[in-house]
């Protein structure tokens, strides 16, 4: 069973243009393809890759958010409750006003204090700026060493300048060990996300970062499989030009550096949307699509690497719209609004402003800015002494 599934699952007719076969892929003393079992390196490479950045995290980004001046948020702890934790855990974290008011009757606590140990919770869930901080020092880190080994490796290289080359004498392109060993630094990068994405901070955009972990992995890996060495490595530098800006960015956020904060996402958002909405279609989609025809007849392999594309298209259009709504809100308010893909921490400051709402109601502020003087005037001539205090509405001297 395995024996069958393995070799249909390697059929030359879904990796290699129509005429060439894996006898024509055969090694020799001077020339070498990608194998696909390479890639069974990735794996302990992305797990020595994870023990680096727990020894990265700890021993050189948590010390440096400390100099830096970047302080956890002192959040309130919920009170123990083996009710309401049952609940949290099983069923919602943020349950609705009837969910509440029946909580309440089990516990025998007032709604209020149900719902602000919800708050709380979520709260004590949350991850510390340390946290984040640490997260984006090791990825600004790792963007920085890749982007600049893919310059060093490409540098020289004939289709970084000329894109037609990407396809010159395809398949049988041979494997340069300086693309083997970039390939498989960034594989493994893309794999250790995967190992830790439980661990990491979640964002809103969740689900949108499986996708594209996963479409990552299945890009590189299946490009090296058929040989597509050479548009991946386009793709990867791509992709890490404008990744080198954003996690900077969110440092100096950390740091409560608003002005170099905004001025590095104002970079951030044009390399973005140059590298990702006009060079990514051009360079990658447009080469891929068209330019490789000029080659060979299209078959599996091609369709299903421009599939992969274009979901990494996709995914450039969503996160760029959520650029463009910052970026305008910037230029309207003159402030940065906060990342939207971040989860925003309540506050008890909630509960505050519904108490003074239901005071209102009750009109027991109704007369507080004038009070704020002392000084209150009765049938336009007599002033109040401090004694005289409001219930109910109504002027009342005890």
């Amino acid at each position: 069973m395995a024996r069958s599934l393995n070799e249909w699952l390697w059929q030359h007719e879904f990796w290699l243009p129509p005429g060439i076969t894996w006898e024509d892929m055969q090694e020799s003393e001077d020339v070498h393809y990608p194998q696909p079992r390479d890639l069974l390196l990735s794996i302990p490479f992305a797990l020595t890759l994870v023990a680096i950045r727990c020894a990265f995290e700890r021993a050189i980004a948590l010390p440096l958010s400390s100099k830096l001046g970047v302080r956890d948020k002192q959040r309130p702890k919920a009170q123990p409750n083996p009710m309401l934790e049952a609940f949290y855990s099983r069923r919602c974290k943020k349950p609705e006003e009837g969910e509440l008011i029946s909580l309440a009757k089990q516990c025998d606590l007032p709604v209020r204090k149900v719902e602000r140990w919800f708050r709380r919770r979520r709260n004590t869930d949350r991850p510390s700026l340390s946290k984040k901080f640490c997260e984006a020092c090791w990825r600004f880190t790792f963007y920085i060493i890749s982007f600049f080994t893919g310059l060093a490796v490409l540098y020289d290289k004939p289709w970084l300048w000329d894109h037609r080359e990407c396809w010159t004498g395809y398949p049988q392109q041979p494997l340069q060990p300086s693309l083997f060993w970039y390939y498989l630094l960034e594989l493994s990068f893309y794999w250790s996300l995967v190992f830790t994405l439980p661990f990491d901070v979640k964002r809103k955009d969740f689900k949108e970062q499986i996708v594209h972990h996963a479409a990552t992995i299945f890009l590189i890996s299946f490009s090296y499989c058929a040989n597509y060495i050479r548009i991946g490595t386009l793709v990867m530098v791509i992709h890490d030009a404008s990744d080198c800006f954003l996690e900077p960015t969110k440092i100096f956020n950390y740091m409560k550096w608003k002005k170099t904060c905004d001025s590095l996402f104002m970079i951030f958002s044009a390399v973005f949307l140059i590298s990702r909405l006009v060079i990514f279609p051009y360079t990658v989609l447009y080469n891929t699509y068209y330019y490789s025809m000029e080659i060979f007849q299209p078959f599996f392999g091609y369709y299903f690497v421009n599939a992969l594309l274009v979901i990494l298209q996709l995914l450039h259009v969503f996160w760029s719209c959520l650029i463009i709504h910052m970026v305008y809100k910037f230029i309207i308010q003159g402030t940065m609004e906060k990342d939207m893909r971040s989860d925003t921490e309540e506050s008890d400051k909630d509960e505050e402003r519904e108490k003074i709402r239901e005071k209102e109601k009750n009109g027991i502020t109704c007369f507080s800015n004038v009070t704020s003087n002392n000084y209150i005037q009765r049938n336009g001539t007599e002033p109040l002494n401090n004694r005289t205090h409001v219930t109910n509405g109504h002027v009342k001297e005890r």
